[in-house]
């Protein structure tokens, strides 16, 4: 795969873009998905049917400058990773016309996925019954944060409210309070399950010719996470107190320790054997504490004793010391350190995509390889008159959309 820095004129924007799609076919080449602007976990979704070859046409709304996650944020529409790999059509919604653009892409697409609170696409003249209606093979992919019906369906809310109802978020972090675990857990997680239920139900109407609505809630994916979580308590084998299980900070052998230049590395000896060359690496191999790793009533002692060897070394120091051995060991990297680790140059883990260092794709596929299809669109609708006209609209009715204030 190659990348250039994309900070060029449009033509060759465009010509780079096409020539990247002809060149390589991801598993979803061939698919086309509309995709109705949102922020959070729909875009991703978005971004990785993109980077598995699917041409995704995204719908902004007319009038805004620049795509919901750049414009929230302040910052270039370059910066919005998620949006990468994909048009933009900007359109009037409210408009008869406007609307009736977007149900003729609907007709002609495989999928269209949405972020709306429910009832928005239905108000808009797009619900699930009038596209289907028209494309009856069509995936209808539903993101919301409480699901399409329950007490909170029509409530707003962000990632943090959808874990906290799951019992994701009371379960992480320490004795004094739950932590935030960034956004990953609700957005992040929904976006991934959004496109593994459209590629299921992309399989299923190649089998059955029908298509189906996938209601997918960040309460019910951020639970979905829980299912081991959910195992080891009703086995008896996880406490409520958060601190105090073998994954969630209680346990000396998987847990983060500062080192003596005030870097952080982290170790997951869960296994006997990789207990045992932790102790034997940390010079502790012959100290009684740590004789039963499984004592938990003295795991604060450990861990305390631990966080002492720790500071006696340089994170660098315990690189060269422990990683790639069987203690299961790593440096806790930052965002700028972790593109240039080792392993992730080798295998390619990050990427520059106009001019901003990215994740790459994932996964990876050996027949047909996924790829970054271009940068996110410069601004909403850069793509519209290019979409227009693939829909079969003359330039003149073109202009004419564009006179009416419908595009």
């Amino acid at each position: 795969h190659f990348f250039v820095n994309f900070q060029v004129l449009s033509f060759y924007e465009e010509m780079f873009r096409s020539l990247t799609f002809r060149l390589h076919k991801g598993p979803l080449h061939g698919v086309k998905v509309i995709e109705m602007s949102a922020i959070g976990p729909a875009p991703f979704s978005a971004m990785l049917l993109s980077d598995m070859g699917a041409d995704i046409i995204r719908v902004d709304r007319k009038g805004a400058k620049k795509g919901q996650l750049a414009e929230t944020m302040k910052f270039s529409d370059r910066f919005d990773i998620l949006s990468r790999g994909r048009r933009s059509i900007a359109v009037d919604l409210k408009s008869p016309a406007g609307s009736e653009i977007v149900r003729k892409l609907i007709d002609r697409a495989d999928v269209l996925q949405e972020g709306f609170r429910p009832g928005v696409m239905e108000r808009l003249g797009l619900g699930p019954d009038v596209c289907l209606k028209r494309n009856p093979r069509l995936v209808y992919g539903r993101m919301t944060g409480w699901g399409q019906h329950g007490t909170l369906a029509k409530a707003a809310g962000h990632d943090i409210n959808f874990i906290a109802l799951s019992g994701a978020l009371f379960q992480i972090g320490s004795k004094e309070k739950p932590a935030i675990p960034l956004n990953l857990v609700g957005d992040m997680a929904g976006g991934a399950y959004l496109a593994m239920g459209i590629c299921a139900a992309l399989f299923s109407t190649s089998r059955t010719g029908k298509g189906q609505v996938i209601d997918c809630a960040m309460t019910d994916v951020s639970a979905s996470t829980m299912a081991m979580i959910y195992g080891f308590y009703g086995g008896g084998t996880w406490s409520l107190n958060r601190g105090t299980n073998e994954v969630d900070g209680g346990a000396p052998y998987y847990n983060v320790y500062e080192t003596k230049d005030g870097k952080w590395i982290c170790v997951g000896s869960i296994e006997p054997k990789f207990y045992d060359d932790l102790r034997q690496r940390c010079g502790v191999q012959l100290d009684p504490l740590f004789n039963d790793q499984q004592d938990r009533g003295r795991w604060g002692e450990m861990k305390d004793r631990l966080a002492e060897v720790f500071k006696t070394k340089t994170q660098a120091e315990w690189r060269q010391l422990m990683e790639g051995s069987d203690v299961c060991f790593s440096p806790v990297c930052s965002l700028e350190e972790a593109p240039r680790h080792p392993h992730n140059q080798a295998r390619k883990a990050f990427v520059e995509v106009a001019g901003v260092v990215q994740p790459s794709v994932c996964p990876r596929f050996s027949e047909t390889p996924s790829f970054v299809q271009g940068p996110p669109p410069e601004g909403v609708g850069q793509h519209t008159a290019e979409v227009l006209r693939d829909l079969g609209l003359s330039e003149g009715e073109v202009r004419q959309l564009a006179q009416d204030g419908v595009i």
